[in-house]
């Protein structure tokens, strides 16, 4: 089975973090938690703090070619956090420059945008960063999910049944090493 990096920051969505990892967990899939710091990152559920979440390693401890993909949970203040970090843009670089599959959903493509990985490409999000995503080379539009390449996006908590089953089916027809 696949190896999933996460990276995330406080303020994630909760929704977006855990429901992924635990369609992924419950495929058979290694989920693996990276932030720009040890310990734990906090979410943020209905307009205030959620729950905690382990982190595994810290961003400069993480090499892309060891994951088979990379999930970006949304939230405003976490990608905005992340998009501000040199190690976790070249770490999404890094994942986009090998082809392999991205999953951001809500504000997280603002790391696809900090990457340069959207020029070209159709996408979606959560409508306030759209005009970001337009500058910066992407084709917007307003659908649940999107995949494009390696890229997978989705706009909102609402859109994860089908977010998680993009990045499944993402993971079943990629090759991954056994």
């Amino acid at each position: 089975m696949a190896h999933i990096l996460i990276l995330s920051a406080d303020g994630f969505e909760q929704s977006e973090l855990m429901e992924p990892r635990k369609a992924l967990d419950a495929a058979g899939h290694k989920t693996t938690v990276a932030s720009l710091k040890s310990g734990e990152i906090k979410g943020w559920k209905d307009k205030d703090w959620g729950d905690s979440v382990p982190v595994d390693l810290t961003v400069s401890n993480v090499a892309a070619d060891d994951y088979d993909a990379l999930l970006l949970p949304g939230g405003q203040m976490n990608p905005d956090i992340l998009r501000m970090d040199e190690g976790a843009v070249a770490l999404v670089k890094a994942f986009g420059a090998a082809g392999k599959p991205i999953a951001a959903i809500c504000h997280a493509p603002w790391l696809l945008v900090e990457a340069d990985l959207v020029r070209g490409k159709t996408v979606t999000s959560w409508p306030s960063i759209r005009t970001d995503l337009s500058n910066a080379g992407a084709n917007v539009v307003d659908e649940e999910v999107v995949t494009d390449g390696n890229l997978i996006t989705s706009r909102k908590p609402e859109d994860i049944p089908a977010f998680n089953k993009a990045l499944l089916g993402a993971l079943a027809d990629q090759t991954v090493p056994a």
